[in-house]
């Protein structure tokens, strides 16, 4: 008896294969599009010069640590009203008094997984070393706080940690001090 002999496409192997393959191509299409459309810029283009920074950065640390600076935070949850107060040793000049405690400083929440919802808000000083400003919504998950003086040329750094709803103050203290 003659075996008939199926012409491939009605054969279920070769479906099979072309299945496989068919779905890794869409797969990796949808990925692709995926990629392009939700970038996050959390990777850095020019990491050698990011990482020469990094030298300029630990100098800011280490003068705070040298000036004793550190600073205790509250953030209102309500009204989003925010409260410094600046410690450290303030030298006997009155220029330097005005290097270490500056009329604004600059407070930036950066968050940890996305880069646009990063803030810098500006703090000003009511008195000698109390500041205050104004949170520009509730706040909620972890941020990092970095406090620096609103100044081109900042040569002093304070940085911390938090989760928002926080009722306690956040303490600030020079980068290389700071526990999360």
């Amino acid at each position: 008896m003659p075996q008939i002999v199926r012409p491939w496409y009605k054969e279920p192997w070769p479906w099979m294969m072309l299945g496989v393959l068919g779905s890794s191509v869409i797969f990796g299409i949808t990925y692709l599009v995926m990629s392009i459309v939700t970038f996050d810029g959390m990777v850095e283009d020019d990491y050698y010069k990011e990482g020469l920074a990094i030298n300029q950065v630990l100098e800011k640390d280490h003068r705070a640590a040298a000036l004793g600076l550190s600073a205790d935070l509250r953030i209102d949850d309500l009204t989003g009203d925010i409260s410094l107060e600046l410690r450290g040793t303030v030298p006997g000049t009155e220029a330097q008094h005005r290097e270490i405690r500056p009329q604004q400083l600059a407070l930036a929440l950066i968050f940890p997984a996305q880069d646009g919802r990063d803030h810098t808000l500006i703090l000003e000083r009511v008195r000698d070393n109390h500041y205050v400003g104004q949170a520009p919504r509730q706040l909620k998950y972890r941020w990092y706080l970095q406090l620096t003086p609103n100044v081109a040329d900042a040569n002093w750094r304070l940085t911390g940690e938090t989760r928002f709803p926080s009722q306690e103050p956040i303490s600030l203290k020079p980068g290389n001090q700071a526990k999360g």
